[in-house]
């Protein structure tokens, strides 16, 4: 039987201002917490139905991680998502530290991406095209909110993200490499040559795009050509796009 603390301590960790006071945030579900536990991240503790236990005794038993067994009903009551029928985990959050293209790098700038699932899908899809690093505006959504972890399906163990005021970082940190941008009327992306120098990726707002304190630090504007009448592309979706002819530019298939 849990205890009311811990159920109140997992229960606060769904707000952003308790997991900043704690610096801790929540795992669900079984593909995220088994990668998880492969990762550099520090657990707390984990709680389990006897069933997942049983299932993947051998792995849990190689961490010395905390474990504990509670009913299906108790896991389902704590969570975000009434799916989670396994597993959940409490972590402590990592460091803000910098991050930076180096040579031949390409980095994922998000400016003010702020719906949750955007966010987890989008560090998903970077995973998936093997961009390591994000950074993002001090307005993007949190990384640690339960929907941008659940979206990014065990991602978030793999990509590293850095928050940080925007225009300030791309005026020191842009010099002379490549700034592309996201925008409307820009050059076709199926034109444009991304090279292999590396550089950054800027993705703007669902709504409002690439702001312009950010537009002033891009040197090259593309759009993702449109055959069809719909009005926009949700920007986890132009993202794949545009990472995945950044990869057929460099002559690669795979990652």
């Amino acid at each position: 039987m849990l205890s009311k603390n811990r159920i109140k301590y997992i229960n606060s960790l769904k707000i952003k201002k308790y997991r900043q006071l704690n610096q801790s945030f929540i795992v669900e579900g079984s593909k995220s917490v088994l990668e998880l536990l492969d990762s550099n991240f520090t657990i707390e503790f984990v709680l389990t139905t006897a069933e997942f236990q049983q299932k993947y005794s051998s792995i849990l038993s190689q961490h010395k991680t905390l474990i504990e067994t509670v009913t299906l009903t108790e896991l389902q009551g704590l969570g975000s998502f009434q799916t989670n029928d396994s597993c959940l985990a409490v972590v402590k959050t990592k460091e803000n530290d910098f991050l930076r293209a180096e040579a031949s790098e390409y980095v994922l700038v998000l400016d003010d991406v702020s719906d949750p699932g955007n966010l987890g899908t989008i560090i998903r899809i970077a995973d998936w095209y093997g961009v390591k690093k994000i950074v993002c505006s001090e307005s993007t959504t949190d990384l640690y909110n339960p929907k941008v972890i659940a979206a990014s399906k065990g991602s978030f163990t793999r990509v590293q993200v850095y928050y940080t005021n925007l225009p300030e970082y791309l005026s020191t940190q842009a010099g002379n490499r490549m700034v592309a941008g996201a925008f409307l009327g820009g050059e076709s992306l199926y034109d444009f040559k991304f090279g292999t120098e590396g550089g950054y990726i800027v993705m703007g707002n669902e709504s409002n795009g690439v702001s312009s304190d950010v537009e002033r630090y891009v040197t090259n504007k593309i759009t993702i050509p449109r055959f069809g009448v719909a009005e926009s592309l949700n920007v986890g979706i132009a993202t794949a796009v545009i990472l995945d002819n950044m990869r057929r530019g460099e002559g690669q298939t795979g990652n």
